[in-house]
């Protein structure tokens, strides 16, 4: 009988503590699960959170860069990844959103086999959030 699964939870130095009883990233085998992650520029000491900006573009481009971090830290990649679920606060935001998130995984070479796009509240200022699932090897 081989040993369960040691579950690690991830959190790149880029990244604040979370303000609540939740990880930023999970790893349990090789299943990780990234947190739904937003376009807060990269933590610094002292400070709480900030949009990186007013826009789109913007806030998709860091939370690009957020999920990365921690499927980095997790020891996967955008290849690694099986699922990607999209959270829009404004259904007008669609068309924008697919233009960036096209151009910036253009050089994938297999696109994740899920992508899910739900249009909900987030907190003032966010207009994107991010999680997503990856499996290793």
């Amino acid at each position: 009988m081989s040993e369960p699964s040691k579950k690690t939870a991830l959190t790149p130095a880029t990244h604040t503590t979370p303000p609540a009883k939740f990880s930023h990233g999970v790893k349990k085998g090789n299943i990780l699960q990234v947190a739904g992650q937003v376009g807060f520029g990269p933590a610094v000491e002292g400070q709480a959170p900030t949009p990186v900006g007013p826009t789109l573009r913007e806030q998709t481009l860091q939370t690009f860069a957020n999920v990365r971090a921690i499927l980095e830290e997790g020891g996967a990649t955008w290849e690694d990844v099986v699922m990607v679920r999209v959270y829009l606060t404004d259904t007008a935001h669609f068309a924008e959103f697919n233009e960036i998130y096209n151009s910036y995984f253009a050089d994938l070479k297999e696109a994740p086999a899920a992508r899910t796009t739900v249009y909900v509240g987030l907190p003032a200022g966010l207009l994107v959030e991010v999680d997503a699932l990856a499996v290793l090897g």
